[in-house]
């Protein structure tokens, strides 16, 4: 009995299938949870300050007596501190504010311990917040001439407030005498979501030891703003930049870790929003940690990773000099094109290689111009219909070559009848018939690798595109995460909870759209059985996986195979 064998065409075709499948499978990962209500502002102001300079956003110190009147306790904390003793220990937080971010600075550590964004809202109407209720801690550990190890979180700054002409500046200084203080100084310009942050300490050169490192320390824990767990995760990742241009980042499915060099700048991005940290003096050397807070879709979870750099200072002259800056914002080309000279665009996850380069110079730009003037999914379609129109010649190649292989079907039937029980001459004379008529089994297969560029970046640009982000579209109220028509009482394994209307179009097109031009030859042509299967495959894979997807891409899908 001759064994079935799979020619060229078949194997080609599976492993395409195959590839598309891996990267489905490897793509499909992680967020719903409640952020909670935003928290109370900051007690009123000093009637006098509120009244002088409530119309010019000046920014606003807070403070409230600590409870260290015990003076038992108060020795005790001079005590741990050393030096740094000399700066009251006074609870407080100063507000630094424009008409886009609010941010709230502690006395304790002179520390950002609140960023609110306050032009956005979450999936369910609740303010963006970056940092809130300590997910955050920017610290410095240092060691002092007499081998007393302090960290900066568990130091009182003291706060002072000036202008310069509209930028509102922020000086904390953790003092060891009048003239001698480490001090963290913000600076907050109108409409900005960059923060400049400068490290710096004078008259410390005989406080520091020089022969124990000086380790800033940044944690975040970022917070969930998604309607989907596991989908807000899948693209909450932490990116680096080396001095020399270089972008790495950590796994944004797994636990991971490196140590780096000559670090520029730090992005810790949750998904639509990102907390960054540039320096001006590269760090030399960098330990990145992230860490997956997520277990699965079905358990609430208010965190989505953790992340944490410990970075090494270093001093000149004994003493500590960095200019940095923070970005507290959205993930959004339009915002971060301003910060050219930065380079804080590469935190966006437009993909690798050519695939980023497309989605950021051609699909951002294009999309971005139609959406100008048409409805946002309006546009998707009308952007579906001229990448078709663009990848036409590519398309007709491909039906050119499906429709020279159903004319030949019946002599390739025959001469696998006739050589039946001779697999090598059966193979040969099907080779003499394709060149004879001018086909190879490779022209179908083709086509579709040239399209591959195109199908990975769209798979990247309408889950990261932030202009998708809460616009709705018929019954889709954001086309950048997944629609849903019905909520299930239960959730089925690699589907979920919901059930999502344009996966279902999309795959009831590709369906059809893979039975009128192919349905018939994958059928009845020999050495090809399970091409039907696949035929049936695709489609329901696609309704799997797509129905945690981006409303927006499986709309595209559904107008392309139209």
């Amino acid at each position: 009995m001759e064994e079935k064998k799979l020619d060229l065409n078949s194997i080609i075709g599976f492993v395409l299938i195959f590839g598309i499948l891996l990267f489905w499978f490897y793509q499909n990962q992680p967020t719903p949870e409640e952020i909670e209500a935003q928290k109370a502002q900051i007690e009123q102001q000093q009637e006098a300050e509120e009244a002088v300079e409530a119309e010019e956003e000046t920014p606003v110190l807070e403070t409230q007596s600590v409870n260290l009147q015990d003076s038992t306790a108060l020795a005790n904390y001079r005590n741990a501190i050393g030096e740094f003793g000399f700066t009251p220990a006074t609870e407080g937080t100063t507000t630094l504010e424009n008409d886009v971010l609010n941010l709230q600075i502690s006395n304790k550590g002179g520390q950002i311990t609140e960023a609110l964004l306050k032009n956005f809202v979450t999936y369910d109407s609740v303010p963006v917040y970056l940092i809130k209720d300590g997910n955050a801690v920017f610290d410095l550990s240092f060691t002092t001439r007499n081998n007393r190890v302090l960290n900066t979180k568990d130091l009182y700054f003291e706060p002072s407030l000036s202008r310069d002409g509209d930028i509102q500046i922020l000086s904390m200084k953790a003092k060891v005498a009048p003239q001698q203080f480490l001090e963290y100084r913000y600076e907050m310009k109108p409409g900005e979501y960059l923060v400049g942050f400068t490290v710096r300490s004078q008259g410390l050169d005989g406080v520091f030891n020089d022969s124990r490192p000086i380790n800033l320390n940044w944690r975040l824990k970022g917070i969930r703003h998604n309607k989907s767990i596991q989908y807000g995760n899948r693209y909450t990742r932490l990116t680096y930049n080396h001095e020399d241009g270089k972008i790495s980042k950590l796994s944004e499915t797994s636990d991971d870790e490196e140590t780096e060099t000559d670090i520029k700048w730090l992005s810790y991005r949750q998904h639509f929003f990102s907390s960054i940290l540039t320096t001006n003096t590269p760090f030399e050397t960098a330990e990145l940690t992230s860490k997956n807070l997520v277990e699965e879709e079905s358990k609430e979870t208010k965190f989505t990773k953790e992340y944490n750099t410990v970075a090494p200072l270093q001093l000149e002259g004994g003493e500590l000099s960095y200019a940095m800056n923070w970005y507290y914002g959205p993930t959004d080309i339009d915002v971060l094109e301003k910060y050219k000279d930065l380079g804080l665009v590469e935190s966006i996850p437009y993909g690798w290689g050519i695939f980023g380069w497309i989605n950021r110079h051609i699909f951002t730009p294009f999309y971005g111009f139609l959406s100008s003037f048409l409805p946002f999914g309006i546009a998707i379609v009308v952007m579906t219909i001229i990448v078709r129109l663009l990848m036409s010649p590519v398309t007709y190649k491909s039906y050119l070559s499906q429709a020279k292989m159903k004319v030949l079907k019946p002599e390739i039937t025959e001469i696998s009848e006739k050589y039946k029980d001779n697999a090598m001459k059966k193979q040969q004379e099907t080779m003499k018939l394709y060149n004879k008529a001018g086909v190879s089994p490779m022209s179908g297969c083709v086509p579709a690798l040239l399209q591959l560029p195109i199908f990975y970046a769209l798979f990247m640009f309408f889950p990261t595109s932030f202009a998708l982000r809460q616009k709705s579209f018929l019954w889709a109220e954001d086309l950048s995460s997944y629609d849903t028509i019905a909520q299930l009482p239960f959730s089925i394994p690699f589907y979920g909870d919901h059930v999502s209307l344009f996966p279902i179009l999309a795959s009831i097109a590709i369906f059809i759209y893979m039975m009128m031009t192919t349905g018939q030859n994958m059928q009845t042509q020999p050495g090809m059985p399970n091409m039907k299967f696949i035929m049936y495959l695709s489609p329901l894979m696609m309704l799997f996986f797509f129905n945690n997807y981006a409303s927006g891409l499986s709309l595209y899908y559904f107008v392309s195979n139209l």
